[in-house]
């Protein structure tokens, strides 16, 4: 995807280049407006990088006929070349301050997260704004658009559509990215992409759309004046980050506890929730049951605090279903405490119950519960098969095996699978 976008690039800026830019005025605003947008991004949840501001305005200068009246169609190539600029103009400084940063501290091998988020987000919104601005440009430039008023319902309803397809095509995308870069599945990846259009997607989708419409009326000051709104949202989202890392202390401060007091072996809760997550991926979780299942796994153990002696090596996997049982139970009541979405506590409070239920029957155990079963299970065994002097490639052999042969029974039998493929 990298380097369709970088192909595009190069062939659209070698033609405005030969033929001159249209426009050059409108073209340098919308510049500095995708620039200045791609300045101030934020993180959503799934650490993922959206350039609100940026990305409508890539989004408007797509979708832009008419300007104080007159046409001022850029057309296709143009929209890419002023959309990759503006993109460039923000990432290359900042690229400059990574590489001299790696540079300084020797760090070498593949780029931090938030780099490669930072590209791809920038590959994205260029291919989607090459995108819509391929479905618009064309019909407003060879005049079928004119078939209607600009000012008149039609010409709305033919933009919201545009933006539509535009915003789809960024989702998909996304998506693909998620697939390449994070392993998760492409219809969770894309469910999740989906579901987040009824949020930031759908704000910038409009902005982008009245951006276009208003400055048919009043022209460039159209661009700060709709864009504004959306920097105010902005501001609530990177208020709602901050909700999000305290909450993550929160959590971070309890699934060390049970190992501070020596009730757990070191890394255990870190070594479970990687282990769930990876299962979670692997059955197609998306962002926001990743994240509840991760928090879930991390203090899965709290509850072993409310014993007097500790478990050997904090292996409840070897204990009676019944102390199993208890200690999540009092484990899901701390939690209850703490703010930690509600959903959290309750699978906690799930974790030991039997697997399928008494002859099948009984209230179904949340996915995630018999995730984080069957995870920690597997770090309990690997340990327990540690301390008995058994060799790492060995010791998971037996460990995946005793798990298969409790498939079914007391393991769901989907995760355990799920669990092999990714561990196995």
């Amino acid at each position: 995807m990298h380097g369709a976008a970088l192909a595009l690039l190069a062939a659209s800026l070698g033609a405005v280049a030969v033929r001159g830019p249209a426009e050059p005025g409108v073209a340098l605003a919308f510049t500095a407006l995708i620039a200045l947008g791609e300045c101030v991004r934020i993180t959503l949840p799934g650490d993922r990088e959206q350039a609100p501001i940026g990305a409508a305005g890539a989004l408007a200068y797509a979708l832009l006929g008419p300007l104080r009246g007159l046409p001022a169609g850029p057309g296709v190539l143009q929209v890419v070349a002023v959309t990759g600029v503006g993109l460039l103009l923000a990432l290359l400084p900042a690229a400059g301050r990574a590489a001299a940063g790696a540079r300084g501290s020797g760090r070498s091998g593949p780029a931090p997260w938030h780099e490669r988020a930072r590209r791809d987000g920038a590959a994205r919104r260029l291919l989607g704004a090459g995108f819509a601005a391929a479905v618009f440009q064309p019909l407003y430039n060879s005049g079928v658009v004119d078939r209607f008023s600009a000012d008149g319902p039609a010409y709305g309803a033919f933009l919201t559509a545009v933006a539509a397809l535009a915003t789809l095509c960024d989702a998909v995308l996304a998506a693909l990215l998620r697939r390449a870069r994070g392993g998760l599945r492409f219809p969770a990846a894309l469910e999740d992409e989906l579901r987040s259009l009824f949020g930031v997607g759908t704000a910038i989708a409009a902005t982008g759309m009245l951006v276009s419409l208003a400055a048919g009326e009043v022209g460039l000051w159209a661009l700060p004046l709709f864009c504004a709104p959306l920097l105010l949202a902005q501001v609530s989202f990177r208020r709602a980050a901050a909700v999000r890392a305290t909450t993550g202390q929160t959590i971070a401060s309890l699934a060390k506890a049970t190992e501070v007091a020596g009730y757990t072996p070191p890394g255990h809760a870190r070594r479970v929730a990687d282990t769930a997550c990876a299962v979670g991926r692997e059955l197609g979780l998306g962002t926001r049951e990743l994240a509840l299942l991760e928090y879930a796994a991390l203090m899965h153990d709290v509850g072993q605090l409310s014993l007097v002696e500790p478990v050997p090596d904090g292996a409840t996997a070897l204990l009676p279903d019944e102390e199993q049982q208890r200690i999540a139970r009092l484990g899901s009541e701390v939690i209850r405490r703490t703010g930690v979405p509600r959903r959290v506590a309750e699978q906690v409070a799930r974790l030991a119950d039997p697997f399928p239920g008494p002859d099948g029957g009984g209230r179904p155990v949340p996915l995630a519960a018999r995730i984080i079963r069957v995870a920690n299970a597997h770090d309990d065994l690997l340990t327990a098969a540690r301390g008995r002097g058994v060799g790492e490639a060995v010791g998971r052999l037996e460990v995946l095996e005793a798990l298969r042969l409790e498939r079914g029974r007391v393991y769901d039998a989907r995760v355990v699978d799920a669990l092999v493929r990714v561990r196995g």
